[in-house]
């Protein structure tokens, strides 16, 4: 299914009636290992709206972090490269951008959560200052007029006693409220599209609640596209309008969100709402994924899910192609045994 087949019957009418804001056409992103460069992310492609999520779901090591820094252009040197396909941001080609022009481009038009904020931020920087940092860099702004600007996103956020904390290090603030300075930071140059990689991770509950309940809102007052990764899927259902499930750097399946927890179709999806704790049932009830996701030496040539799939069959040994349903065609299924 190619990125401009994803966005058809989007599942609401301002997303349809504006072109997309980030689209991944064919990527595939390749990973060396002992001098030899194994695909890790496999023609991924998928299209994304102002004011749309798009999550990309699965187990770790399933290429979805990779994607990001896929579509950020922050592959290490010497070990990750874009070997096919193309990134498109806000109409600018990613792929065939120099070097500087996709520095330029990261923090302006395109900014990203990172998963872990304590490790992301800088902690010997106040805070104020890293807000600010991207303004001065992409915007040209004073020291003092950036200062002011990062006042102001801290309040956006939501930082009680914004003013005060300006100044203020990182390990002096909660692991929400590190969350909500790094949405500032990404968020600072009014970007088209937003990544966040596993926001909520490491949160409890009623904090995630927040951090959620602020990224909506932002959302809808700036616009933003955003991709979201995780691999919670309650914070799927929650927030997202199309969901991705990803595994061995394939996407399996690719459906509105109400779909996919209607209609689950691919074995892996299945096997992950399966493994999902639910209030309506019991502990036992859970049913865990046997294995574990393969390395990428040892990822089989067809179907990267069959040495795990109760439904394998012999054509499995050939990677299917990812098919739409016949009575949804904005379902999108990699799977013989399931798809027509």
């Amino acid at each position: 299914m190619s990125a401009t087949a994803a966005t058809d019957a989007l599942p609401n009418a301002v997303a349809s009636a504006e072109k997309p804001a980030l689209i991944v056409d064919g990527l595939t992103t390749s990973i060396r290992i002992d001098r030899q460069w194994f695909d890790a992310v496999r023609d991924v492609s998928f299209a994304i709206h102002p004011r749309e999520t798009l999550a990309l779901v699965g187990e770790s090591g399933c290429g979805k972090s990779l994607t990001a820094l896929s579509v950020m252009g922050l592959l290490p040197a010497g070990v990750g490269r874009i070997s096919s396909g193309r990134i498109t941001v806000d109409g600018t080609d990613m792929t065939a951008a120099s070097a500087a022009a996709a520095q330029a481009m990261r923090g302006d038009r395109i900014g990203m959560i990172f998963q872990e904020p304590m490790t992301s931020l800088n902690p010997v920087l106040p805070i104020g200052f890293q807000i600010a940092e991207s303004l001065v860099q992409h915007r040209g702004m004073s020291a003092r007029q950036a200062r002011q600007r990062a006042l102001e996103l801290m309040e956006l956020v939501r930082i009680p006693a914004a003013a005060q904390r300006l100044d203020a290090y990182p390990h002096q603030f909660s692991g929400g409220m590190r969350q909500r300075v790094m949405i500032a930071i990404a968020l600072a140059c009014s970007p088209k599209v937003l990544i966040a990689d596993e926001p909520t991770t490491a949160l409890d509950v009623t904090i995630q609640a927040q951090v959620l309940a602020l990224l909506a809102d932002l959302q809808r007052r700036e616009g933003l596209a955003v991709l979201l990764i995780t691999h919670n899927l309650g914070v799927v259902a929650a927030v997202a309008d199309r969901v991705i499930v990803m595994y061995g750097g394939d996407v399996v399946e690719s459906a509105p969100v109400n779909e996919f927890f209607r209609r689950p179709t691919h074995p892996y999806s299945e096997a992950l709402l399966a493994a999902m704790p639910r209030v309506d049932r019991s502990a036992a009830a859970l049913a865990p994924i046997p294995g574990q996701v393969p390395t990428l030496p040892d990822l089989p040539a067809g179907c990267r899910f069959q040495s795990r799939c109760p439904h394998r069959i012999e054509r499995c040994a050939e990677l299917p192609p990812l098919m739409p349903l016949a009575a949804m065609p904005a379902h999108g299924v990699r799977c013989w045994v399931r798809a027509p």
